[in-house]
């Protein structure tokens, strides 16, 4: 019996080693943390110290705050300033410390950024020098359709898309021709843009618009942006057909807010027996500071407070044409002076007789006030003969793109979930 047990004992040993045998070696191999550059640097190299400039803060504070004597600073300055004044850091602005890797961390080179994109590099790690550089910037085009539900700005907002597109739009590109007060649901719109990254990663807003066509009350406003002058690098957006998108006026001094009474020659109001009361402006109603635009170029003939008007501006734009606002909380601009189209005048108030916070808009033509919204005011000229078939041939890919682009319809969509869940 002590012999078989032997044996037994004798073939588990040898299995059990063959079983270690057979087990894979694993090598265990330390990896190297990636390298990461930013700003020309590898920062692995350094220890990397961020922070902002704070009240009270020069850049020899800074510097002495990590441990850099001032015969030390005083010498760095000296050496930089023909490439960048230290003394123009300002609060609040981001600057990066890259200190040496050693229990010291003494700083071998300071780097301020004045803006997302300009950095100034000032290196003192073997010899003292200074530079400035740009981070890569990288575009990427996109694309944004949809049909109107609400206001424009709430239709982007809810695609996620920045309030800078809205603006392009209602202030830059369409401000002379769609009444952004006045969209209809139903309303359909594509938009090509620019979205603009710094490093590849860090958003920084929508560059430009290429392209964009509205569909409003069922015709379609195009508008294609185009370089008119390449010495001075301008840029101009024209329609289809070649035709300035500008207008002699604004259809409204008030971005974003609505038309609370229109201009009414029979106009009769219960307060006062239904006596007759001629409304001779357009009533723009806003919140309290929302800034009053000049709709034209134009000299200040008139900016005070009087009676029922309250504050107000009247500008004359030529021979036959003026514009008042009234009931401003407050006026910026003086008599003489001149103003351009699109430049704040004032802000919106209640000041005078009014009941309720907008601008009374008043158009004059030829000494009597008028409905803007009947006249029939010019556009400005359209492009140059020289470049229109240029611009013609230049368009005409971008309007394939523009057409081809599907609509989407986010209520649409809505619905057709809401029928599914129902039949379920």
């Amino acid at each position: 019996m002590g012999n078989k047990y032997l044996v037994a004992l004798l073939i588990s040993l040898s299995l059990i080693g063959c079983k270690e045998k057979e087990q894979p070696i694993v090598e265990v191999v330390e990896e190297k943390p990636a390298d990461i550059y930013e700003f020309g640097f590898n920062l692995s190299d350094f220890v990397v110290k961020r922070d902002t400039v704070r009240s009270g803060d020069s850049f020899g504070v800074i510097l002495e705050r990590n441990k850099i004597g001032y015969p030390k600073i005083f010498s760095i300055a000296e050496k930089a300033r023909d490439t960048f004044d230290i003394r123009r850091l300002q609060i609040g602005k981001p600057y990066t410390l890259l200190c040496s890797k050693d229990s010291l961390e003494t700083p071998r080179c300071f780097i301020y950024q004045p803006n997302q994109e300009e950095y100034v590099v000032i290196s003192f790690q073997d010899s003292i020098h200074a530079y400035t550089s740009r981070k890569p910037i990288k575009y990427v085009e996109k694309t944004v359709t949809g049909v109107l539900n609400s206001s424009i700005s709430q239709e982007l907002d809810k695609k996620g898309i920045s309030p800078i597109l809205t603006n392009k739009l209602a202030e830059e590109i369409y401000a002379w021709t769609i009444d952004f007060t006045r969209l209809q649901k139903g309303d359909t719109y594509k938009v090509i843009y620019t979205d603009k990254y710094i490093d590849d990663s860090i958003y920084a807003g929508i560059h430009t618009v290429k392209a964009v066509v509205f569909n409003h009350n069922d015709k379609p406003y195009y508008a294609f942006r185009y370089r008119t002058d390449s010495i001075k690098n301008k840029y101009e957006y024209y329609n289809e057909v070649a035709k300035d998108l500008r207008r002699a006026f604004l259809k409204a001094p008030v971005q974003f807010s609505r038309i609370s009474s229109k201009y009414n020659l029979n106009r009769r109001i219960a307060y006062y027996g239904f006596a007759l009361r001629p409304h001779r402006g357009t009533d723009f109603a806003a919140p309290i500071g929302t800034p009053i635009l000049a709709t034209a170029n134009g000299v200040v003939t008139e900016s005070r407070y009087k009676g029922g008007n309250g504050n107000y501006v009247k500008i004359r734009h030529n021979s036959t044409y003026e514009t008042q606002y009234l009931h401003m909380q407050k006026r910026k601009v003086n008599v003489g002076q001149t103003v351009k189209q699109g430049d704040v005048i004032g802000w919106i108030g209640m000041t005078g007789n009014t009941g309720g916070p907008h601008v009374c808009y008043r158009f004059w033509k030829n000494g009597k006030e008028v409905d803007p919204f009947k006249e029939k005011l010019s556009s400005s000229e359209p492009i140059s003969e020289a470049l229109k078939g240029d611009y013609l041939a230049f368009i005409k890919p971008i309007k394939l793109q523009l057409d081809a682009l599907p609509i989407h319809d986010a209520s649409k969509k809505k619905e057709a979930k809401e029928i599914i869940t129902q039949k379920k």
